[in-house]
């Protein structure tokens, strides 16, 4: 098994974890398993049809650098125009009023996440995100991410990775024991040598098929735990573009 890391930070992220179209399109907190796997798999160029067992023994690791603030748009689909190109429905007829909708989205956050499975899978999952055939977003088309986004290939150690090397993008965070600060986790499996201290949560983000009138979701358990992470890797804003861009060309060849 190896590893790479994504850096998932942008003006806005939206990860929907309950609602397909509907009036309200909500965010989890956090990126979830099924936008991550059609991240990986717009970038290799696979429809929508395509299966997804190629995927399934990927693990994921996040860790919260800033959660983010969350916002909610105002949207009208379909206003001021001849009924027959308003927003269409189910039935085959269009409603011929404008659509109102409110979309959420995360601003400012930013997440790492180490992504682990067999070694022929990152490899491809990771050519595919230095040479995407569909370019990557944070959730929806609008969220453009930043750079880096992929940080490091060939992982054999994503947690000492994560927890001494890769730079936080936050300038202050608090205080853990010595030569520490401490930084919010979210697993698949509980943290070792302390699964007593994980919080844990239930969510539906495990895709069984995207396909457009067959998508189904399964459950998953995440654990949520604080972790001491090496204070070294605090960053003054001014510094920190530079040191992820050099941390990313020595990491990502």
């Amino acid at each position: 098994m190896t590893a790479l890391l994504l850096r998932l930070a942008g003006p806005l992220q939206s990860w929907g974890e309950r609602s397909a179209f509907a009036a309200v399109r909500d965010s989890a907190s956090f990126p979830t398993r099924s936008a991550l796997i059609g991240m990986f798999a717009a970038a290799e160029g696979h429809d929508r049809h395509t299966g997804l067992e190629s995927y399934k023994r990927l693990e994921f690791i996040v860790r919260i650098d800033r959660p983010g603030v969350h916002l909610a748009d105002y949207h009208t689909v379909g206003g001021g125009l001849p009924k027959d190109h308003t927003v269409a429905t189910a039935g085959g007829s269009h409603k011929g009023d404008a659509v109102i909708t409110r979309r959420h989205y995360l601003a400012d956050a930013v997440f790492v996440v180490a992504v682990t499975g067999p070694e022929p899978d990152i490899t491809r999952i990771a050519h595919a995100l230095q040479h995407p055939c569909w370019a990557p977003y944070l959730g929806r088309r609008a969220c453009v991410p930043d750079e880096p986004l992929l940080l490091h290939t060939g992982v054999t150690d994503p947690e000492t990775e994560l927890h001494t090397r890769v730079p936080l993008s936050i300038p202050r965070a608090p205080k853990g024991p010595e030569g520490t600060v401490l930084v919010d986790f979210l697993r698949e499996r509980a943290p070792a040598g302390r699964p007593g201290d994980a919080a844990t949560l239930s969510v539906n983000d495990v895709p069984g098929s995207f396909a457009p009138h067959h998508r189904h979701y399964g459950k998953r358990t995440l654990y949520r735990s604080t972790e001491p992470v090496a204070a070294t890797l605090l960053a003054p804003p001014a510094e920190l573009n530079d040191r992820l861009i050099t941390y990313a060309l020595e990491n990502a060849a």
